[in-house]
């Protein structure tokens, strides 16, 4: 079983308050940026092809526990693990810290959905979408 995939961001000034703390969305955007670097690591397009339309992965759920700030100028290791692979949804886990000391943990679940010209509606897990994820999904605790 592959580690967790992991990846680093600078915290840049635009992702922080007045106290130079990093704000809570710009961390969770960073989950999703690294997500998305996952996505390409394992060759997955965030948009995969389907007849009439195509298959995305809006976020139904997000969640993010905070254990510790970050600062401008911090270097954040994030890693990204698969959590749970449903039917119609996949459930991503995320750890955060800087020189490995804590910053946050969260979790965000994406919809596999249909998007056509009638609309979008919840589709199953393309078969070779829980392929190409399996060997990440791992037990966070």
């Amino acid at each position: 079983m592959p580690a967790p995939f992991q990846t680093s961001r600078r915290v840049e000034f635009r992702d922080t308050d007045a106290a130079g703390i990093m704000h809570f969305a710009s961390i969770m955007g960073l989950m999703e940026e690294a997500e998305h670097e996952f996505l390409r690591h394992i060759e997955l397009p965030l948009f995969l092809a389907a007849e009439g339309g195509k298959i995305s992965w809006p976020r139904v759920s997000a969640k993010c526990d905070f254990q510790s700030p970050a600062r401008f100028e911090d270097v954040i290791d994030i890693q990204v693990a698969v959590q749970r692979i449903g039917t119609k949804s996949v459930t991503y886990h995320f750890a955060l810290s800087c020189e490995q000391r804590p910053i946050a943990t969260g979790t965000m679940t994406a919809a596999c959905c249909f998007v056509g010209n009638d609309g979008i509606r919840p589709v199953p897990v393309p078969e070779d979408v829980v392929e190409k994820l399996a060997p990440y999904q791992q037990d966070p605790s």
